[in-house]
């Protein structure tokens, strides 16, 4: 699956190292907590410089992060993913869920973005594709096509698509 190359760092310092190592900025600082929406709780920042890298990650390592899933919680944040930041043209949301109820593995997805997914959810849940997997016979081709076509993607994109559905 195509990802942005990226280092996990525990320290100021190291975050520092990580950048270099990616080479020339912007990097992107990301507060490792297992919840969504860090984002908004200030967990993920742009820096355009290796002392903004530093400074951003001393600061997300020195708090905890309380968001709409911690259940209350403020979980503290031990390490930071330093990133190559790249240009986002558009958000787009696709997850592959262990659907207990159909015994299966379920992919939603959908083109109204991902931060605010569960949002999307409740007040417009017709902008979620699903697609059920069989267990026997695995991700099929059409499958892909589905979700594709459903958010609104080109060929080109679908073709992409069916690749990292295929990959998760």
């Amino acid at each position: 699956i195509p990802v942005p190359a990226g280092k996990v760092a525990s320290t100021p310092l190291a975050a520092v190292e990580a950048a270099r190592g990616l080479g020339g900025g912007p990097w992107v600082v990301k507060a490792q907590v297992h919840a969504g929406g860090r984002g908004k709780a200030g967990g993920v920042k742009l820096a355009k410089s290796l002392e903004e890298v530093r400074a951003e990650a001393e600061r997300m390592l020195s708090m905890k992060i309380s968001t709409y899933q911690t259940g209350g919680l403020a979980l503290p944040v031990n390490q930071v993913l330093i990133g190559e930041a790249v240009d986002i043209g558009e958000e787009l949301y696709l997850s592959a869920v262990i659907d207990r109820a159909h015994r299966c593995v379920t992919f939603m997805g959908s083109a109204a973005g991902g931060v605010n997914i569960e949002e999307v959810a409740a007040t417009a849940p017709e902008k979620i594709i699903t697609v059920r997997v069989d267990n026997t016979a695995g991700l099929q081709p059409f499958q892909a096509r589905q979700m594709g076509f459903g958010m609104g993607l080109n060929a080109a994109q679908v073709k992409q698509l069916g690749k990292i559905m295929a990959g998760l």
